[in-house]
């Protein structure tokens, strides 16, 4: 099995949490970081998702899963303590063509969680197609420590410059010529150097 690697925008699409305890919390809190409109599906709740319910974060039905609930759905997490429950809700999203991630059961699984390693707008994501979550959480440790803080900044700030070349009246090739340069290590290398020699907010000459 192969699984084709991309980048989802979930701001405003719905999303289900199958499942109330501190894993499906969990995942349910991930959703709502990148904009989703969460709902979740369970008779009983920890106390993260009912806080999260009274302040009108996400939406909780407190009751039994059924079919009914994927309706309209963009993708599922089944995180009940339930095998049989979670293939149920599976095979439910399967029928219907929604997609759906039972978690910790790699053969009822449309899409994986991957380890991440977040440096603002900079994501890295690993994956191991589920064969050894381990494996992605130890070789995200070894990334966070190749990829310091200074990459949230230094991506932010040629993002900037980015948009500044392609509004610019140039050819295009000195136009993708110049991006290649902002994505150089000799820049950010400058860049870090910069920033370390003057912490009052000059922004360095990347071009």
């Amino acid at each position: 099995m192969t699984c084709f690697p991309m980048m989802l925008r979930l701001e405003g699409r719905t999303c289900i949490v199958v499942g109330a305890g501190r894993i499906a919390a969990a995942k349910a809190a991930g959703l709502l970081h990148h904009g989703a409109q969460v709902i979740v599906v369970a008779p009983k709740a920890v106390n993260w998702i009912r806080e999260k319910s009274k302040s009108g974060e996400l939406a909780w039905r407190r009751r039994v899963f059924s079919a009914r609930d994927v309706r309209g759905a963009f993708l599922v997490v089944a995180a009940t303590d339930s095998t049989a429950s979670n293939c149920a809700v599976f095979h439910t999203c399967r029928v219907r063509g929604v997609l759906c991630n039972v978690v910790d059961d790699p053969a009822h699984c449309d899409f994986f969680y991957p380890a991440v390693v977040r440096r603002g707008p900079l994501q890295i994501a690993i994956s191991t197609g589920g064969n050894s979550p381990a494996l992605a959480a130890r070789l995200r440790k070894e990334l966070e420590g190749q990829f310091g803080t200074e990459w949230s900044s230094f991506v932010e700030h040629i993002g900037k410059l980015r948009q500044e070349i392609l509004s610019a009246s140039m050819p295009l090739k000195e136009k993708r010529e110049q991006l290649v340069k902002l994505a150089a290590q000799k820049a950010f290398l400058s860049f870090r150097r910069q920033v370390s020699a003057n912490r009052r907010g000059k922004q360095p000459n990347l071009l």
